[in-house]
């Protein structure tokens, strides 16, 4: 066990990423039995909606999971709208993560209703104003992770900064995670535990389009590619995802529509260079889409249920943390 497992009631030291498009109601509840910390991605959820998935969840798993808002794309009044809908239908033990800091009034509410509060955060400064809102736990993303960046820094860099001034800080990394030799690394040098998010995209339950997900597996870590390109609906923050026609082009396309996804029986219509990635309920250019990918992807290779990822990284986990036996032994033994 580590401090992140006892901390949030995990069997296994592991956040799957709340991301939007991938991260509903089926991937949560099945990470969550499996003994990791399922999340369910918010994002730009309606808070009613926001309620009734959260309810959803808490009937297929009686094992903790979380939610994740994202106040850079909300704004401080639609998170806190979000979480006021949620907190109330969130089962005890169950936890929210902040990708990005939330403002004063919505960490707030989240410990004053009685839930830990996870933060996301890419800098050491961001750590130390997580630290100071209450967060239970920081979650240090680096720039090898998929989707939207937080800093500069290579999570292992940002690691050992932030260990060095908070060192009885719950911490977990996220960026380079896939295997349970990830984790076991990433836990000797210092985190409590880790957030992986490409690797559940391809996750049966997960809701990302298929040939987003059948990208994600096919793809080594240099098929990604930091970029900002992908700005509409979430401007001024770099993210990580894999290369199509779109970032090869020397010129910007028109930012037509290329794509609808319907989300509660309503159709949204997708510009070029939206910032939604394609979900199972998105039909049009998929291709031209934000498929966000972290370089952890050269370790994923199969589409596999939840649960059976999920036992696969704790046998390697659990086998990679074992004390290696002495082979001499055996032989010593012999020679008397």
């Amino acid at each position: 066990m580590t401090r992140l497992s006892t901390r949030l009631g995990l069997e296994l030291p592991l956040l799957q990423a709340g991301m939007g498009a991938v991260a509903g109601p089926a991937l949560c509840a099945e990470v969550s039995r499996a003994g990791a910390g399922g999340t369910l991605a918010l994002y730009k959820e309606a808070p009613a909606r926001a309620a009734r998935l959260v309810r959803e969840v808490a009937a297929a798993t009686g094992r903790p999971f979380g939610v994740n808002v994202v106040p850079e794309v909300t704004g401080p009044a639609g998170c806190l709208d979000q979480l006021r809908a949620v907190l109330p239908e969130l089962p005890r033990g169950g936890f929210v993560t902040s990708f990005g800091l939330p403002d004063a009034d919505a960490a707030q509410a989240v410990r004053a209703a009685g839930h830990p509060l996870v933060v996301q955060v890419g800098t050491l400064e961001d750590a130390d104003t997580a630290l100071g809102q209450g967060a239970a736990v920081l979650v240090l993303q680096g720039t090898e992770a998929g989707g939207h960046l937080l800093g500069r820094l290579p999570a292992d860099v940002l690691l050992a900064a932030v260990r060095a001034r908070h060192p009885h800080a719950v911490l977990a990394v996220a960026g380079g995670i896939a295997t349970g030799e990830d984790l076991a690394e990433a836990v000797a040098r210092g985190a409590d535990g880790a957030m992986a998010g490409t690797l559940f995209v391809p996750a049966a339950e997960s809701t990302a389009h298929p040939e987003f997900k059948r990208r994600v597996v096919e793809a080594v870590a240099d098929d990604t590619l930091i970029t900002s390109l992908f700005d509409i609906g979430w401007p001024n923050r770099p993210h990580r995802v894999l290369r199509n026609a779109l970032t090869s082009a020397s010129d910007r396309a028109p930012a037509t529509f290329i794509a609808t996804t319907r989300v509660d029986g309503r159709e949204h219509p997708v510009p070029r260079y939206g910032a939604a990635a394609p979900s199972e309920a998105t039909t049009g250019h998929i291709e031209q889409m934000a498929m966000y990918c972290g370089r952890s992807c050269t370790r994923v290779t199969a589409l596999h249920p939840a649960a059976v990822t999920v036992a696969r990284v704790r046998l390697e986990y659990e086998s990679a943390r074992r004390p290696p036996t002495d082979s001499r032994q055996p032989h010593r033994i012999q020679e008397r």
